[in-house]
């Protein structure tokens, strides 16, 4: 097999931000199962940042210039992109062959009823799900141990309800499998991986995989539309880990797609599949549009700076600024679900609110989980059960919920635009050890610690608010 050869400088990339929608980026639609008549798709925007190719063959090859980096170790983010500069690359006159690759991240969910209580200790075992002071760090797997032994048979019980485990991996190598060939039908041949925080394939495997494959420029892209610290911090926190112990990795060019709930694709495939349930409704105009979207403590927006509040509440913007463009102008609301443990989550809450769309008179409710894009335990069991039921005991007598995005064409192409306009982003990162991560340095301080740490811990985790806690609250 030969290579693809290419010629032409790629341009700086755009994202879809003050510009929303922007005309000059052509919309390629594709599906989760390309047919042979695929190859006859619009290939202009990948034209757009390759220049002129041609290929001998199907190797899945693609020639990038390589330019010179500032070795100046900062990070830079823009419109949801963000790329670090870090070590110094020398400048070629020539191209080389490069081979792309693309890291799909998602949160993981167990397969099996026997993954559930290990699932929930991994999921609680990570300092940015339970955000412990420096003083009870050390108590960060014993808590999640205690946790996931509480929540295990509850949560047991939800997975069975849904088939016995959850449908997350299957559906997220799903859209891998159609961001590929999305790509691919633009003329850019891809590598795509699924790396999972919490159950397999965990992250640090696909990053070996791509090792393996020696990959030579990645884009990563969280398929979480929204940036949270718990969610993409947590799993960019991981990459830097992994990328800054390995001399391979530290020099390989990587551009990370923060968010991307601003863009056209993402908003208009929303729009669309909103539209859609709401004609299943017999009075499709007097249907209250019920934004539910996954909770996150208050301490990591008011304290952490996380910004999952302000990018929800603009997200639910965009989605209603489009739908009235099309003159669909019912009312909405937006919530928050899926909170555990006895701190203040973000408000309000899910559950109380459908109470109170009852006691208003609210009849018509359809639920949108907006910062969800594939089916998994929120959507299946919360939602559907555990929410509806609810609803309908309220007073809500039609109900409706739109599904997650899956591999909606619309939305998997834009997801490969947006994988395009990262690519020529894409530099070393070379990252700092946080200070978080370091260790105190003085051994007796770290024993006084633990010697009160563990009494203090031991008062609150077996306190009786605590232990009803974790038991009630649903994950």
């Amino acid at each position: 097999m030969s290579a693809t050869s290419c010629s032409g400088v790629l341009p700086q990339s755009k994202l879809f931000g003050s510009n929303l929608y922007d005309s000059t980026h052509t919309r390629i639609p594709t599906s989760c199962r390309l047919s042979d008549g695929s190859q006859g798709l619009e290939k202009s925007t990948s034209q757009a940042f390759l220049g002129s190719c041609s290929s001998a063959s199907d190797k899945r090859n693609v020639m990038l210039p390589i330019v010179k980096r500032n070795p100046v170790g900062q990070t830079f983010c823009s419109v949801g992109v963000c790329t670090y500069t870090g070590a110094d690359v020398e400048s070629n006159s020539h191209t080389v062959e490069e081979k792309v690759g693309v890291l799909l991240l998602n949160l993981g969910g167990p397969e099996t009823l026997d993954d559930v209580q290990p699932f929930l200790f991994n999921l609680f075992a990570d300092p940015d799900i339970i955000r412990l002071p420096r003083l009870f760090r050390f108590l960060q797997r014993p808590l999640a141990q205690l946790i996931s032994t509480f929540r295990a048979s509850k949560s047991k019980e939800g997975y069975a309800a849904i088939g016995g485990g959850s449908p997350l991996r299957k559906i997220t190598d799903e859209q891998a499998d159609a961001l590929k060939m999305a790509l691919e039908a633009k003329n850019i041949p891809v590598n795509v991986y699924v790396g999972m925080r919490y159950w397999y394939p965990f992250t640090e495997e696909a990053i070996e995989q791509i090792k393996r494959d020696r990959i030579t420029r990645l884009v990563v892209l969280p398929l979480y539309p929204q940036f949270s610290i718990s969610t993409t911090g947590s799993s960019i926190r991981v990459l830097q880990s992994i990328f800054r112990e390995d001399a391979y990795l530290s020099q390989l060019p990587v551009s990370i797609i923060k968010s991307w709930y601003q863009r056209e694709g993402y908003i208009k495939s929303m729009a669309d599949l909103i539209e859609k349930e709401l004609t299943t409704f017999s009075k499709p105009d007097e249907v209250m549009i019920f934004f539910s979207a996954h909770g996150v403590p208050v301490s990591y927006v008011e304290n952490a700076g996380d910004p999952y509040r302000d990018q929800m509440e603009e997200c639910i913007y965009l989605i209603m600024q489009e739908l009235k463009a099309r003159g669909t102008y019912n009312e909405y609301t937006l919530a928050y679900q899926s909170r555990v443990g006895p701190v203040q989550w973000l408000k309000p809450y899910t559950d109380e609110v459908l109470v109170e769309l009852g006691q208003k008179g609210v009849k018509n409710l359809l639920a949108v989980p907006v910062s969800f894009v594939s089916e998994h335990i929120e959507t299946l069991e919360e939602i559907d059960m555990e929410y509806r039921e609810l609803a309908l005991e309220s007073g809500i007598e039609n109900w409706g919920r739109v599904p997650a995005l899956g591999c909606t064409s619309s939305f998997i192409t834009d997801l490969a635009d947006a994988v395009i306009e990262a690519l020529p982003s894409a530099t070393a990162m070379s990252t700092p050890r946080n200070t978080s991560e370091e260790v105190d340095e003085d051994p007796m301080i770290n024993i006084i610690k633990i010697f009160f740490g563990s009494i203090l811990a031991f008062v609150l985790l077996f306190s009786p608010k605590m232990v009803r806690a974790f038991r009630n609250h649903h994950f």
